[in-house]
C-alpha cells in the first residue's frame, strides 16, 4: 500500500500576512498609542507645575478617592456575586438556570443610561421607595451610596462571564470526587475549584475593576454632578474640560489612562503566567 502523502497547510500570501499585519497595527497607532499621546502631550503641555497642580487640586483629589473607594466596594461585591453564580450554574442542575444567566447578562443589553434612569426612578425623590427614604433621611440618589449601585450594575456580569465558562468546560468530575471522599463543599471549593479557576478569576477582576473605574453613563445619572462629593475621575475630566480648562481636563485623564495601562500590564502578565502554565502542565 502506497504511504499517504501528508497534505500540505494552506498559507496565505506572504505579501497578504504583511498587509494584514500593517492594517493591524495601523488600527492600534491610530485608535490606541495616538490618542494615548494625544492625552499626555495636552497634559504636559504648559509644564509640569500645572499639570501636578491640575492632579493635586481639591475637586480632583476628591474624585480620585471616590473612583477608587467605589471600585474597592465594587469589585469585592463582584466576585462574591461571580463566584456564586458561576459555581451554581456550571457545577449544579437546577430550575431557573437558563433565566439566571439571562439576568447575568442583562446590563450587556441595557444601556447605562437608562440603568442609572432606572435607579433614579425607583430611589429618587419622586421614585417607588423616595417618600420612606426621606422620611428616614436615607441618600441614594445624588450621592454615594447611589454611585456605588450603578457602579454595581455595569460591572457584576464581569467576573462571572469570565468563569462560567471556564467552569464548564472543567466539568465536575473533580468536585464530585472530592465530596466522595468525604471533602465539605466549602473544602471542596477551597482545595479543588479555586486552584482550577484562579487565573480566570484574576482576569475577570481586572476587567470588573476597569470598568468600574471608567464607568461614566450610569454614574453620571445618579451622581448629581456635585464636586467634590459625587463626582468621579470620568465626571470630573467632564466638568473641567466644558469650563474650556484643557490642561486640567487631560492631566485628570491621564491619571485614569495611566490606571488602565497598570491594568493593561497586570492582565498582560496574568495572561503569559497562565500560558505558561498551561505549558508546564502539557509538558
Amino acid at each position: 500500500m502506497t504511504p499517504r502523502r501528508p497534505i500540505a497547510a494552506a498559507t496565505e500570501p506572504r505579501w497578504l500576512r504583511w498587509l494584514l499585519i500593517g492594517l493591524a497595527l495601523a488600527f492600534l497607532a491610530v485608535n490606541l498609542a495616538l490618542p494615548l499621546v494625544i492625552v499626555f502631550a495636552s497634559a504636559l503641555s504648559k509644564g509640569v507645575d500645572v499639570y501636578l497642580a491640575a492632579i493635586a487640586e481639591p475637586d480632583a483629589r476628591a474624585a480620585l478617592r471616590l473612583t477608587l473607594g467605589v471600585a474597592a466596594i465594587a469589585v469585592p461585591l463582584n466576585i462574591a456575586f461571580g463566584l456564586a453564580a458561576s459555581w451554581a450554574i456550571a457545577k449544579f442542575d437546577f430550575r431557573g438556570r437558563s433565566l439566571l444567566v439571562t439576568f447575568i447578562d442583562l446590563p450587556f443589553s441595557v444601556s447605562p443610561v437608562v440603568s442609572g434612569l432606572i435607579f433614579v426612578l425607583v430611589f429618587g425623590a419622586e421614585g417607588w421607595f423616595g417618600p420612606w427614604l426621606r422620611d428616614h433621611d436615607v441618600k441614594i440618589i445624588f450621592a454615594v451610596p447611589g454611585i456605588i449601585l450603578a457602579t454595581l450594575f455595569v460591572t457584576f456580569p464581569f467576573v462571572a462571564r469570565e468563569l462560567i465558562p471556564l467552569m464548564e468546560e472543567q466539568g465536575r468530575e473533580a468536585e464530585e470526587a472530592a465530596l466522595s471522599l468525604g471533602a465539605s463543599g466549602l473544602v471542596t471549593f477551597l482545595r479543588v475549584t479555586l486552584p482550577n479557576i484562579r487565573w480566570g478569576l484574576l482576569y475577570g477582576v481586572l476587567l470588573c475593576n476597569a470598568r468600574a473605574m471608567g464607568e461614566f453613563g450610569a454614574v453620571s445619572v445618579v451622581s448629581g454632578h456635585i464636586r467634590g462629593r459625587t463626582n468621579t475621575l470620568p465626571l470630573h475630566i467632564e466638568i473641567v474640560y466644558n469650563e474650556y480648562d484643557f490642561v486640567a481636563a487631560f492631566a485628570v485623564a491621564s491619571l485614569l489612562a495611566g490606571l488602565a495601562l497598570v491594568t493593561l500590564v497586570v492582565k498582560t502578565l496574568l495572561e503569559w503566567r497562565h500560558a505558561e502554565a498551561l505549558a508546564g502542565r502539557h509538558f
